[in-house]
């Protein structure tokens, strides 16, 4: 790309990329891996399988969204959404060490009403977008909520069961001294949601001073005023941890009905440890 053409991109919003841009920004992976092998840290293989991914998966996303975005539509943005969620699912159970049956359902519920719900009270009530479906708003944001709230239901999830599992003797223990499910439970269920809303207590913490986030960057990268990326940005980290506040204390609730029956007894048998 000459720099005529830069320059006229530039005016109309972010600059655009070329193969060759791309592939100079792949020599700095390319320089990681060599430092791997110099160093001999045997992490070089899994590195560029990882480029190769993000690469591939980006730019499938990528022709997705364009067609979704030229194809609007109710019924396609629903759809789109509906997949995202579900993926969102399996992976934050995926990541956890432990599981329950029916606990991918469980997941899924619980993004439905945490992720989507803030998604659409953003885009609806904050932003004001019209159509409720204009994808250009509705997947990034939904995008942003999902990828959050899976990480804060994973870390909730692993921590809840296992501590359940490993702590099984004190809570039979204390039910059957006349404690109720949520007497023993309390415990557990408190340390689990703190420790799944850490991360997105963390980034509200240093942002703007130790990071800037990807959509403040990107706008501003597009042309955007600072001040205006800015506003935008305090909308998302907001929705961001009220999605992933509001996951972590609803996982933690269903998996609590799940796990303690109406007698007050714990059934870990339903607690299944994952085969490495």
């Amino acid at each position: 790309m000459t720099l005529a053409t830069r320059q006229l991109a530039t005016t109309a919003g972010a600059i655009e990329l070329s193969a060759v841009d791309l592939a100079v920004a792949a020599a700095l992976v390319l320089v990681a891996g060599l430092v791997s092998v110099a160093l001999r840290l045997q992490m070089e293989k899994r590195l560029a399988l990882a480029s190769v991914r993000t690469v591939v998966q980006l730019l499938a996303v990528g022709y997705i969204l364009r067609f979704v975005f030229e194809h609007a539509s109710g019924w396609l943005i629903v759809a789109a959404m509906v997949v995202m969620i579900a993926a969102a699912a399996f992976a934050a159970v995926g990541r956890s060490s432990r599981r329950v049956a029916g606990s991918t359902l469980l997941a899924f519920v619980t993004l439905v009403v945490t992720a989507l719900a803030t998604t659409l009270t953003v885009t609806a009530a904050v932003v004001g977008v019209e159509p409720w479906y204009k994808p250009q708003y509705v997947i990034p944001l939904l995008g942003m909520a999902l990828g959050n709230g899976l990480t804060g239901i994973s870390l909730c999830l692993d921590t809840l069961l296992e501590s359940l599992s490993e702590r099984r003797h004190v809570i039979e223990m204390e039910l059957s001294h006349g404690a109720t499910r949520w007497e023993a439970a309390r415990e557990p269920i408190h340390n689990a949601v703190r420790r799944g809303m850490i991360p997105i207590i963390n980034s509200m913490m240093v942002v703007g001073i130790v990071s800037l986030p990807g959509m403040m960057t990107g706008q501003i990268l597009a042309g955007a005023d600072p001040l205006e990326a800015v506003k935008y940005q305090i909308v998302v980290m907001f929705m961001i941890a009220g999605a992933t506040s509001g996951a972590c204390m609803l996982i933690a609730l269903l998996l609590f009905k799940r796990l303690f029956n109406a007698r007050h007894q714990l059934r870990v048998e339903l607690i299944h440890k994952r085969r490495s």
